[in-house]
């Protein structure tokens, strides 16, 4: 039967078949690392810095110095000169320590940033734009905020639009792909990212989601979603395969983006349409069949109770301006410190003093409350330092330091003027209520925290590309590995909790739904700047590894066998479904690191 467990293994059997099957040919015992897409116009031949660990300790400063291929082009530190430069060879090992270390910490600060200032400040947004939920709120639900509180587009969120929010979301993976398209040479950081993150999401969080709680997933939300990814999926395998993206292809990228979201409204005014018609004609107390709305019944072990609650003050007390600035300052509560766990408060530690500086330098709006977060001396003090931040983020900081005539900098002027306007907004508020124009802080917010998310996310790109040329891995296995792991373990931690709260459905959905704005915006908006920017007709493309194939065989494999799985089980996601796939996602990577280390190659003639 088409349901039967023992056909589900036969497929999972045939699946694993397939993922091991290569090119196998003798080990050539030396290592392989292919250039993977790399946006060449024109390029001339010039040394790869790769080549940096082949030579003496004495000669790789002045190697890194003078080779163009060994320069960041951007970001605040330059990695591999630190790294060759100022650290003995002996010390080589603390160096790489250190910057996986700083690498980490910059994927908890995109996270921190995109969950509590980015995606809450679009949240205000969109209802200040008074936008409907369909537009306005995240197919992938907003991540769990301390206490349990879920943040915009919750759990029970009628519907999960697939604009906005889901920007907010996907903000990491977006910023990343746009400055590693930015370089020729981190180009393949961006395919490998997004086509590596699209495996992980399918598969390990799929499953996972499978494995922690069986459920009955939506039909045709499931299949509209799968087939929208494996096109974009598709389309970006064919510019792969012909090596160019054009102006017209990345407007047809932003174009099927904007095709699936019309798509998706349609299918929820259907549905609700529908639903309301059954609801007249049923009759009362007769039990509803399955379901293909993306929600889930609400489950009687999710608690929805806002542990906020529990610290705020039964009455309201006038606070004066100085400790309306110090509260609003303090990103700890020492109440909920002490009922929280060992590993909550070692990340905690972790936290703070990102959250404090996102504090100081990003406004947040939160039309949800009385006040819509209005604290008249922070509100003010952000007046002058959020401009701040965003001249000295832009561009590095290049347009912060710059001079006008010779003579004054920029950011002295910013000050300045963030200044005059700061104490006319002071004399001219007061603590309690909120000024008529507060909204205008949601923007300054937004834009303020996309300057941290882009700022941070170049470092990333550079010290992932750094490592690359230390252990001479392309670029490609490092996005389909670091950086596709650090963009999503935000994602995978908010489903998996989604699914074990009782909501594997919406869960489920998130892992399709997210994924295909992030490859369609991804490469669309990637090359669409990189076009407009570098003044060029199209974007090359070139491919001459055999890990990029690997990598899209394997995401489209993984799609083709939820298409045929989830059916097959008559859409009842069971572990076994769920165990499957994440053999296949351990076969794929050992497939891929294989493959980079020249141990899976193409026999050529």
């Amino acid at each position: 039967m088409a349901g039967s467990p023992g056909a589900l293994r036969r497929l999972c059997v045939l699946l694993m078949a397939e993922t091991v099957s290569g090119a196998w040919g003798p080990s050539t015992g030396t290592h392989i690392s292919p250039p993977f897409p790399a946006l060449a116009v024109n390029q001339t031949p010039m040394a790869d810095c790769r080549n940096v660990c082949g030579l003496n300790a004495s000669d790789r400063c002045d190697f890194v110095r003078a080779t163009p291929d060994c320069r960041s082009g951007g970001g605040y530190l330059d990695y591999l000169e630190g790294i060759f430069c100022h650290f003995p060879p002996s010390l080589l090992p603390l160096a790489v320590t250190l910057y996986v270390f700083w690498l980490l910490y910059l994927f908890l600060i995109l996270g921190v940033t995109a969950a509590k200032f980015f995606c809450p400040n679009l949240w205000a947004i969109s209802s200040v734009l008074k936008l409907s939920h369909n537009v306005a709120v995240s197919l992938t639900a907003g991540p769990p905020l301390e206490g349990g509180k879920r943040g915009p587009g919750g759990p029970l969120t009628r519907s999960h639009g697939v604009t906005f929010l889901a920007f907010g979301n996907g903000a990491p993976d977006i910023f990343s792909a746009l400055v590693a398209f930015s370089d020729p040479r981190t180009a393949g950081l961006a395919i490998g990212a997004l086509f590596g993150a699209g495996v992980l999401v399918t598969t390990v969080v799929a499953g996972g989601i499978a494995i922690l709680h069986p459920f009955l997933a939506a039909s045709r939300p499931f299949l509209r979603d799968i087939a929208f990814y494996m096109a974009a999926v598709f389309l970006t395998f064919t510019a792969l395969y012909l090596g160019r993206v054009t102006l017209a292809w990345a407007l047809g990228y932003l174009g099927f983006y904007v095709f699936y979201v019309v798509t998706v409204i349609l299918c929820t005014w259907i549905y609700r349409w529908q639903r309301r018609k059954s609801l007249v004609y049923s009759m009362p107390g007769t039990p509803e069949t399955q379901s293909d709305s993306e929600e889930d019944p609400v489950s009687s072990n999710t608690n929805s109770y806002d542990y906020g609650d529990e610290f705020r003050p039964l009455f309201n007390q006038e606070e004066s301006t100085a400790r309306i600035l110090v509260h609003a300052l303090n990103p700890l509560d020492l109440r909920a410190w002490r009922s929280k766990s060992v590993s909550w408060r070692a990340l905690k530690v972790l936290k703070l003093p990102v959250e404090f500086l996102l504090l100081l330098t990003v406004p947040v709006v939160d039309p949800d409350k009385d006040d819509r977060n209005w604290k008249r001396p922070l509100n003010c003090l952000h007046l002058v330092v959020s401009p701040l931040v965003l001249v000295l983020t832009l561009q590095s900081g290049a347009y912060g330091v710059y001079e006008i005539g010779g003579l004054f900098p920029v950011w002295a002027v910013v000050v300045i003027a963030g200044t005059a306007v700061a104490s006319v907004t002071f004399f001219a508020t007061s603590n309690e209520v909120p000024p008529r124009l507060h909204w205008l802080f949601a923007f300054l917010g937004f834009l303020t925290s996309a300057l941290w998310i882009n700022a941070a996310a170049t470092e990333v790109v550079h010290i992932l590309r750094s490592l690359g040329v230390v252990f001479r891995l392309s670029n490609t296995v490092l996005g389909l590995t670091l950086l596709a792991w650090g963009n999503s373990i935000g994602d995978a931690f908010s489903d998996l909790t989604l699914a074990r709260q009782g909501y594997p459905r919406m869960a489920f959905s998130a892992c399709f739904g997210g994924i295909i704005f992030n490859i369609l915006v991804g490469v669309g908006l990637g090359c669409l700047l990189q076009i407009a920017w570098g003044h060029v007709p199209e974007v090359k493309l070139q491919p001459e590894g055999l890990l990029v194939w690997v990598l899209a065989g394997a995401l489209g494999l993984s799609l083709a066998f939820s298409l045929l799985a989830v059916p097959l089980q008559c859409f009842r996601l069971r572990r076994t479904y769920g165990v499957c796939l994440l053999l296949f996602y351990l076969g794929f990577l050992a497939v891929a690191l294989l493959t980079e280390f020249g141990v899976i190659h193409l026999n050529r003639t």
